[in-house]
């Protein structure tokens, strides 16, 4: 095509408002085209029912309709990204290229090489900050060097979090500069998946406002559900940042942990097979195909680890809370390595995001940066009693299966041998 054009690139940002690309690649002066890419090196490792392909594929079905009133809609592609985009370059007279940053170690070395594809052809690959309110290298000591410790790392955000951070991008009032042209959209079968049975609930800012009163009892049914969304950008950080400075502290805190966790990833990738910790890379782990199996299926004898295996399992969903007695129960009690664990949680989480799950399993395991201390064992018959005291919790999930199922393991047994065999892996790597 002739017309000169800029693309915006969906990945991590599903939506129209308040994003940052969109919203630059609209006041650029030439029309611009939405573009989203299945990506197939991604897809070929998952299932063909992943409710998480289902979500993307209704997001975007979604912001079609809305752009349809401009004679507008997203070009989808499905294929490995690099092809697309030579495709494209081919096909259409492109000025620039619009899009927000990824900090994982797949996306980075993805966006470097299809930028210096794009350079070659005389393409400018122009990004933007979005999903976070601070990256990279903005929050450090004072020495230039990452936090590794999340407390001090939280008051050096909070000091550095002033109005301009959090401002939005009116982006949803710029659409009128979109490329007036309605692509093909593609139904989900043809990008080889089918509808799953698991949804990703909408969320509620609502739950926002007592976040802090409900959050350690799942029985309540107080969760925001908005991990999801954050996840995969329907919802803007810097509206969140707002309604939380306005209402919610502790909220506020849980998305600083997520930044946290991010620049921990960005910083330290290798802790995505290692642990942060090099010290505990000499833990012994038992690794009983037998009991990892049980635990995946909620068949322990602990009702607070089954049910969250079990909610898991049907919706996608866990209660934080239960997230870390499940993850202890898994690494200290049956002394099974956290990667086991964090692959499973990857499989299975509709908020699956890698820095998060992999740095709250490092922290259950003890393994991680400002982890949870390795002789922290918790005992899930009393985190039963403290946060589930009425069983509301557990009959939901496992109904008649409560009592069902013998201890896999007795917990003092448990605690002293994960003590043990911590300690000899520390004392080796010494």
């Amino acid at each position: 095509m002739n017309m000169k054009l800029v693309i915006f690139w969906l990945r991590r940002d599903l939506r129209l408002d308040d994003n940052v690309a969109l919203f630059h690649a609209l006041k650029s002066g030439l029309p611009v085209m939405p573009l989203f890419i299945f990506d197939k090196e991604i897809l070929t490792t998952l299932p063909n029912n992943d409710p998480r392909v289902g979500f993307i594929h209704q997001q975007l079905s979604r912001l079609n309709e809305q752009l349809h009133p401009f004679g507008a809609s997203i070009m989808v592609r499905h294929g490995s990204p690099m092809d697309v985009w030579k495709q494209i370059v081919e096909e259409w007279d492109v000025e620039e290229v619009y899009t927000n940053h990824d900090y994982e170690p797949y996306a980075i070395a993805r966006d470097q090489s299809i930028g210096k594809m794009l350079g070659e052809s005389g393409i400018s690959l122009r990004t933007f900050k979005d999903q976070v309110i601070f990256e990279k290298d903005e929050v450090t000591k004072d020495n230039g060097t990452p936090y590794t410790v999340f407390t001090p790392f939280k008051k050096k955000w909070l000091f550095h979090l002033k109005e301009e951070n959090y401002k939005s991008y009116p982006s949803e009032d710029l659409l009128a500069n979109v490329l007036k042209e309605v692509h093909r959209f593609p139904t989900l079968e043809e990008i080889g998946f089918e509808v799953s049975n698991i949804k990703v609930k909408p969320f509620s800012l609502d739950a926002m406002n007592k976040y802090e009163e409900h959050r350690n009892f799942p029985a309540k049914e107080s969760t925001s559900y908005l991990s999801p969304h954050l996840r995969f950008g329907t919802v803007s950080v810097r509206k969140l940042i707002q309604q939380s400075l306005r209402t919610n502290e502790t909220f506020l805190s849980e998305l600083i942990w997520r930044e946290f966790f991010m620049q921990i990833l960005y910083h330290f990738p290798r802790v995505v097979n290692e642990s942060f910790r090099k010290e505990y890379d000499n833990t012994r782990w038992i690794n009983d195909p037998i009991q990892f199996e049980k635990w995946c299926q909620g068949k322990t004898g602990y009702p607070l680890v089954d049910a969250g295996m079990r909610e898991l399992n049907a919706t996608g969903y866990m209660h934080n809370r239960v997230r870390m007695v499940v993850a202890s129960f898994l690494t200290k009690h049956l002394l099974i390595d956290w990667r086991w664990g964090e692959a499973y949680f990857a499989e299975k989480l509709l908020d699956y995001e890698l820095s998060a799950n992999n740095g709250n399993w490092q922290w259950a395991a003890g393994t991680g940066c400002d982890a949870a201390p390795y002789f922290r064992v918790f005992n899930p018959t009393e985190q039963l009693k403290k946060f589930d005291p009425k069983m509301a919790y557990c009959r939901k999930w496992l109904g008649n299966d409560i009592g069902k199922y013998p201890p896999i393991i007795e917990h003092t047994f448990a605690r002293k041998r994960a003590l043990e065999t911590y300690k000899t892996g520390l004392a080796e790597a010494r």
